[in-house]
């Protein structure tokens, strides 16, 4: 079901701050960026290896990564992990009693569609189920 990871996804309150930490410290390939208003967040796309780092600002106050910000000041957000059949990923997550934040994919940056695994059917780890491209 799971192909590899495809993203690490961190909260930060200032993409303008970041970028330059990611780019110019720790010397990471800066793709761009991408605005995504149905996730109320912009990202920021850094190539890691076979693994890619976004950062997660969010756009507004009622956006979910401010109130992951507000209560947890950033920091990693939650694991991406690319499958074919985002659909049957989580009907079989469901199965083996996974709770879901999504019973429904929706709409993530580059047009993939994700669907969030609940934290509390993985030790407190926030898995996002990423299938590529505009598979609707």
């Amino acid at each position: 079901m799971i192909k590899k990871i495809d993203h690490i996804a961190i909260a930060v309150k200032s993409l303008a701050e970041e970028i330059p930490r990611y780019r110019d410290v720790l010397g990471l390939e800066f793709l761009g960026s991408e605005t995504v208003p149905e996730q109320k967040v912009t990202v920021a796309f850094f190539k890691a290896g076979d693994v890619s780092i976004e950062l997660l600002e969010p756009l507004s106050p009622d956006s979910p990564i401010s109130a992951f910000i507000e209560k947890k000041g950033g920091g990693l957000h939650h694991l991406s992990l690319e499958v074919d059949d985002i659909r049957e990923a989580i009907r079989g997550l469901r199965e083996k009693g996974v709770p879901m934040i999504d019973a429904e994919p929706r709409r993530g940056a580059h047009d993939a569609l994700i669907a969030f695994a609940h934290p509390k059917g993985f030790s407190g780890v926030l898995y996002e189920l990423m299938q590529k491209g505009d598979a609707r």
